[in-house]
């Protein structure tokens, strides 16, 4: 019994100095070289949460300016800008329109088109804009004059009634898409498409018809279901809508 003690003391014995023999190797502290990884592991981790919590920061910033632009916004469109016929000219909702067109989805992209300018006499622009309208189409313009946004506001309010809004857009890649130099121009689309974003991309535009002129819509619109192109189609049903809207 006391022969198997020993041997049992022997051998923790062995292992005791076998751990205390771990801890150098070579000359080498591996005890402190593990807790300097520790440490290391710890600063790193403080610095990852350090930037995520600055992105989140940077994040609440954002959001803040964007409310705060868009508080302006409304408050421009509330007590600065012109008034209407029927009021005060909701702003906010062409606003949302170019949103929505820059951020349309895959195959939003309108397909009747009327691209239009502010330098179009008032009587030939608003009637433009009503009888697009009533077709189910988007008369666009470029931008906005002189880069106004009160600008553009005094001289749509003269032309479009409050619920057309929805059928104006401003968007210059669809200018650059369809290369529109000079304005009325009418297209109509024979299919869903995407418009490019960016300003060096080029649209991959499908078949389309064109009328370029100072003619009505009723007649843009009639040449293109009678002439039986690409666009006849969405022609033949924008033709339907005008047809219900005056009945």
């Amino acid at each position: 019994m006391r022969l198997l003690t020993m041997g049992v003391l022997a051998l923790l014995g062995t292992a005791g100095l076998s751990a205390v023999l771990a801890q150098t190797v070579d000359g080498v502290d591996v005890q402190a070289v593990k807790k300097r990884a520790a440490d290391l592991a710890a600063e790193a981790q403080a610095f990852v949460d350090q930037v995520k919590d600055r992105g989140d920061q940077f994040r609440d910033d954002a959001a803040t300016v964007r409310d705060g632009g868009t508080e302006n916004m409304r408050r421009v469109a509330g007590n600065e800008l012109p008034k209407g016929p029927a009021g005060a000219v909701d702003f906010d909702e062409i606003v949302q329109g170019a949103a929505n067109n820059v951020g349309a989805r895959s195959g939003e992209a309108p397909q009747f088109i009327v691209f239009a300018s502010l330098s179009m006499p008032d009587a030939a622009l608003k009637q433009l804009v009503r009888d697009t309208a009533s077709a189910g189409g988007v008369v666009v313009f470029r931008g906005f004059p002189n880069n106004s946004a009160k600008e553009f506001v005094a001289r749509i309010s003269k032309v479009v009634e409050r619920d057309q809004f929805a059928n104006i857009g401003i968007d210059p890649r669809l200018f650059r898409a369809f290369d529109v130099q000079a304005v009325p121009t009418y297209v109509a689309v024979s299919s869903d498409f995407d418009l490019c974003a960016g300003f060096s991309c080029t649209t991959k535009l499908p078949p389309y018809d064109r009328i370029v002129g100072n003619v009505t819509v009723d007649y843009a619109l009639s040449s293109f279901a009678g002439g039986n192109g690409p666009g006849a189609r969405i022609a033949a049903v924008a033709l339907s809508n005008m047809q219900r809207e005056r009945q």
